[in-house]
Formats: C-alpha cells, structure tokens, sequence
C-alpha cells in the first residue's frame, strides 16, 4: 500500500483510516533527522527481533510432525516473484506496539512471519557516549541514535527473501553483542520501533504503516508500574523521567509521524476490530502471492537437449547391474539397502571429482617431491533434503572427513500439490563453502528448486551448489537447469518420463517411497512421498 501525499483522518469501524484530502504535510516534508531534545532516560526494556520461522508441530513419544509450511516463494525461473509483504508498527514508548504485534502474528496464523524491531539497531557507541549512557545523558529517543542504513539494508535483505543477521544489543553495556541472530524466511515482516516512521528510505520500504495511538496516561501507567515492580524504582524518579525525557521526544519526534500512516489504531492492543481488519488485509496480500510452482514446471521447456551442467555416473555393467536390482520389484529390503548404499558412495565419489583442484608438491617418506592435486576450496557441506536425503549422509561422511551437515525439511502440500519448506538448519558460514545438496530422487524438481533457493537466499554462490541425486527424471534436470544454470547437476542416471502423480517412469518401483527413512537405513518405502 503506497503513502498518500497528504492525510485526512476519518473513522473506520475502530481504527483511523488516513484519506488523500486535506492536510498540508507529506512523506516528502519529513527530514530524516529531527532536531535534537538534548536529554534522555535510562535504559529501559526492550523487544528483541526474531522469526516465527518453526512452523506449528505436533510432537508424539517417537518423531515430529510437521502442521505446516512455507510455500514457494519463487517463480518457475527460480526468481522471487513477488516480495514479503512488510508492516510498519509506530508509537510511543509503551504504546502497546509488541502486543499489537504479537496479536496480529497470531491472527494471521501463518508460518514464516518475521518481527524485526528497531532496538536492535541502535548505533555501536564510542567511549564518550558509553560514558555518557551509563550516566543516562545520552539520548536514546533520538533517530540519531539508530543506525538507519543497517535497518534500511536488513528490511531490504527480509524483503527479497535473503537470509539476514541482526545485531543482538546488550542495554546494560549499551554495546553490541559479539553474536548475531540469523532471521529468514519472511513471508510476512512486522517492523515496529518508536522511529519507525522517522526516514524516508524506510518508508518505501513499508506496505502498511500502523501508528498505534495509545493515550499517554496509560502509557505512563504502564511505565510506572513496569519501572517500580521490575527496576525497584521510587514514583516520583519515573515520574521525572517521563516528563523530562519520554513527553518531550514523543511530541518531538513520534507523534508528528502520525500523519504518515495509513491507519491509526487507537485503544492499542484493546482494539479487537482494528486488528481484524489488519488481519483481513494482509491476507488478502498474500493470496495475491500465491505461486503454482509445480504446474509451470511440467509444461515448461522440456524438449530441450540436456544441459551441459548434468553429469551422469557413468553407465558401467557394474552400475547397470546395480541399478537392475535397485529397480527389480522383486528385489529384497536387505539387497535394495545395500546396493542403493553403494550406488550412493559412487556417486559421492564421482561428485568430488567434479570439485575444483589445484596443483601442490609434497614430500614422499623417501624425500623426493611428488605433483599432486589438493582441494582448492575452504571446506565442503552436506546439506541433506529431507528425509530422502538423509539417507545419503553415511556416504558423504565415509568420504569426506570431518565433513559439516546441514538439513532441510520439504514435503508436498497434499492439498495444493506444491513443495513447503517447514525446517531448516544449515551451518554457519556455509556461503563460504561447496555445498553438497542431497536428495535421493528428483521428479519434477519443485522441492530440489526450493533448496537451491534457500542456500542462494543464504549467499551460498550458485556455482559452488551440486545437487546429487540417485535418480532423476528429465523433467526434473531440465526444470533445476533452467532457473539454476550454474549449478552441478549429478546423478547415477536419468529417467525420461513422470506420471500423472509426478512420479518417475520406469523409477525405482512401485513400493518405493519415504515415509520412515528417518528411522534408519530405508526402514519403508512408499510410493506416494516419492521425492517431487
């Protein structure tokens, strides 16, 4: 929703709805900085960014089920179609910004909502102005205070669907942590700050801007009860502080931005119907957002020659034979875990091959030199597609020693038939590093393309992604070919049909699937959670 250049204010069924007549100020009469108060208050409380990324789940004596999950959030070019839909939440100090929040999080009962607060980005302080803080001079309430550019790249980072750091600030150093807090996967971003509205590259980066509008006795209420029980302070200190530091930045700094939202909620948290309507609208936004991933890629460029980026394990009578028995209906449990396995090292040692090298000469116990190759990169990550993935893991780490493993948990929505990612954990740096992507059958693509987009939305550069599969049909190739051109494709072999249920033809046999692969050592195959 764009901001109107200037704002009438008119009732709306329990919140102020800011029309384009009348007024006489706009986003544009905004200066990015306020002149200053010259005064501050002591720290205080504050609200801490974090990602409502761990969807609803349901937690049994033996496993975890998953309730639900993210949908693709990219087109069939692998590209962001649209971006995260992000709320500005304005207001004074205890307004009731992080209850309206929190109440709007749990309306919309969506996965994957982000809360981003602004008192994570206050500016590292010198020593003069920690001096100054720990003696409470330094004026917290000011937009100087806030280290805008870093806000403005992070909410622009969110946005895009990138993965993000966000400083974690210690209130009683007035310092930043020596960690950050990774936040990703935004389908929905919540920004709330009492300067959320105080820039004007920030505010092109809201969808909805919300000032809730609380009357300042109550907030005063709210700080004096929350500074005597919890700071054991006396009421006539919090008093004093209020009116000599808190008053005076609202009036200056905070309530002129009034103007700027397009909807004002009066009464904070205690405005039910307010919030619904919030609720209604973001909904409505991301139904416009909805993507049909799977549905393009069946249709799309599948008659083309097979990408010079697929590598095949070569088809020995060795492989051939394995793959004969892997395919065989009549093929034991014992006998398929154990050819599949072996089928599995192969591959991982044909990948590795494929990793760049570079020429070392060495000393032989004998003392003469030897020309080798030494790997040329800084270290190699496995990163398993769950659960088929995962079973693949044993290889990667009978060959690659001390090899770091991060996973990623997809499964098909049964309703609309599309990939949803539901969990990830991948180690830290991984940008850095060659990523093994692991999965044991890829179809049409769909869950392959969402993890190659989770590690692109991680930095992980494209050309350092190889996705290995034991088997893969044509679709599939041609589909993480098309919207990854860089990436290594490598598999033991491909099919060249799916079936209407997205499976492969001829595939790996009709009692194959992954509904216990977690359990060990392909404990049961099903047919119906073949890899899609």
């Amino acid at each position: 929703m764009s901001s109107p250049p200037a704002f009438s204010s008119v009732r709306i069924s329990g919140c102020w709805a800011l029309g384009p007549d009348g007024g006489n100020s706009s986003a544009e009469s905004l200066d990015r900085l306020y002149p200053a108060v010259g005064s501050t208050k002591p720290p205080r409380k504050r609200t801490t960014s974090q990602c409502k990324s761990e969807p609803p789940l349901l937690r049994t004596s033996k496993r975890t089920i998953y309730t639900a999950g993210r949908p693709p959030w990219y087109n069939e070019h692998g590209t962001q179609s649209k971006e995260a839909f992000v709320i500005g939440l304005g207001g004074g100090s205890a307004s009731g910004k992080t209850t309206v929040a929190t109440m709007i999080i749990e309306a919309l009962d969506v996965p994957w909502v982000v809360l981003l607060s602004m008192d994570s980005f206050y500016k590292v302080l010198t020593k003069q102005q920690q001096e100054q803080a720990a003696s409470n001079d330094f004026n917290f309430d000011h937009p100087d205070a806030f280290d805008f550019d870093l806000i403005i790249a992070t909410l622009k980072k969110l946005k895009q669907g990138k993965s993000v750091k966000i400083p974690i600030y210690d209130f009683t150093t007035h310092s930043r942590k020596k960690e950050w807090k990774t936040l990703y996967g935004a389908n929905v971003i919540i920004f709330e700050g009492i300067m959320a509205f105080a820039d004007k590259e920030l505010l092109k980066l809201l969808d909805l801007k919300i000032f809730v509008d609380t009357d300042s006795d109550i907030r005063l209420v709210r700080r004096l009860r929350r500074d005597i029980s919890e700071r054991g302070r006396d009421i006539e200190g919090v008093i004093k502080q209020y009116n000599k530091f808190v008053k005076p930045a609202f009036d200056q700094y905070i309530q002129p931005t009034m103007r700027l939202a397009d909807i004002v909620v009066p009464r904070g948290s205690g405005n039910t119907v307010a919030i619904d309507l919030i609720v209604q609208h973001v909904h409505s936004q991301l139904e416009e957002r909805e993507l049909s991933v799977r549905a393009a890629l069946a249709s799309a460029h599948q008659c083309h020659p097979l990408p010079q980026t697929l590598s095949v394990l070569k088809s020995t009578p060795q492989v051939r034979g394995m793959h004969t028995i892997i395919r065989n209906k009549e093929t034991s449990r014992d006998e398929f875990i154990f050819y599949s396995k072996r089928l599995m090292r192969l591959l991982i040692e044909h990948a590795l091959s494929l990793l760049p090298f570079q020429s070392c000469t060495v000393q032989t116990p004998q003392g003469q030199d030897y020309e080798g190759r030494t790997y040329s990169g800084k270290q190699i990550t496995g990163v398993s597609i769950l659960r088929a993935g995962e079973t693949m893991e044993p290889a990667l780490r009978a060959v690659c020693k001390d090899v770091r493993i991060g996973t990623i948990l997809i499964q098909t929505n049964c309703n609309t038939g599309e990939p949803e990612l539901h969990y990830l954990r991948l180690p830290k740096d991984i940008s850095e590093d060659h990523v093994i992507l692991m999965d044991c059958t890829v179809s049409t693509g769909a869950a392959a393309m969402m993890a190659v987009r989770v590690l692109l939305d991680h930095d992980v550069p494209e050309d350092k992604i190889f996705l290995l599969s034991l088997l893969m049909a044509e679709m599939g190739v041609h589909s993480v070919a098309y919207a990854f051109p860089r990436v290594k494709i490598i598999t033991t072999a491909v099919d060249k049909k799916v079936n209407d249920l997205f499976r492969i033809i001829p595939g790996i046999g009709e009692y194959l699937g992954r509904d216990e692969l977690l359990q060990g050592n392909f404990q049961c195959f099903w047919p119906t959670h073949q890899r899609r």
